[in-house]
């Protein structure tokens, strides 16, 4: 059993780093979509509160796997669609990794645009009307006063998004990313233990789970004391 283990460790590692590395460029992804989405929902538009309403409201009500499975087969299937349909290429083959990424990015940043809006709202309306009343321009205002408030009130919801985000990668081994789960999965079926190792994959997520907690609250106390 434990030699089964150690020599499919690289194998393990190899999923191990896909699963950090994607759970890092999904988050980023999530930032994205989190500000835009909040900032809809913030505007004086009506429009624009519309749809960064709906963008949380039909995202956070349906099912992680299938929009992912919506986004990578369905966007696969838009974007050759648009290609020849305008001539601008033939055909595009878009790879699981980028897909994952930008799907769990977009299920995410629905609720780190709520998160974002919450934060943002949180800071007293008088600062910043005082600093627009100076004639602070905008960029001053945000970074001055509205960002060093910002950061600790959102950590506490960004920490727990991020951790559900990385746990969720998970799923992306149904379109084929060879990440922790996939890997472990095939060294079970090599082995016939696959216990065994699932076993060593949720000790890894463990791990990266306690880390990432550890670092956030130690941000989060930094921030406090600022």
């Amino acid at each position: 059993m434990i030699d089964n283990v150690i020599a499919f460790l690289p194998l393990l590692a190899k999923g191990a780093w896909i699963t950090i590395a994607l759970s890092l460029a999904s988050v980023l992804m999530s930032i994205v979509f989190g500000f835009l989405g909040a900032a809809a929902k913030l505007s004086d538009s009506a429009i624009l509160r519309g749809l960064g309403s709906t963008y949380t409201t039909v995202v956070r009500g349906l099912p992680e796997l299938v929009l992912m499975l919506i986004i990578f087969f369905g966007g696969q299937i838009l974007v050759n669609k648009i290609g020849p349909a305008t001539g601008l290429y033939e055909r595009i083959e878009i790879n699981q990794f980028f897909a994952g990424s930008v799907a769990i990015g977009f299920i995410f940043g629905s609720y780190m645009a709520e998160a974002f809006r919450g934060a943002y709202l949180s800071i007293p309306r008088g600062q910043i009307e005082a600093a627009k009343a100076f004639g602070m321009r905008p960029r001053t205002w945000l970074v001055e006063i509205v960002w060093p408030q910002f950061v600790p009130l959102v950590l506490p919801n960004f920490t727990n998004n991020w951790l559900v985000l990385m746990k969720t990668t998970a799923v992306v081994s149904i379109i084929g990313l060879q990440d922790l789960t996939y890997m472990a999965q095939q060294a079970g079926k090599s082995t016939a233990e696959p216990f065994i190792f699932l076993f060593v994959a949720f000790l890894v997520y463990l791990l990266i789970t306690i880390v990432s907690d550890l670092g956030l609250r130690v941000l989060e106390r930094r921030y406090q004391r600022a």
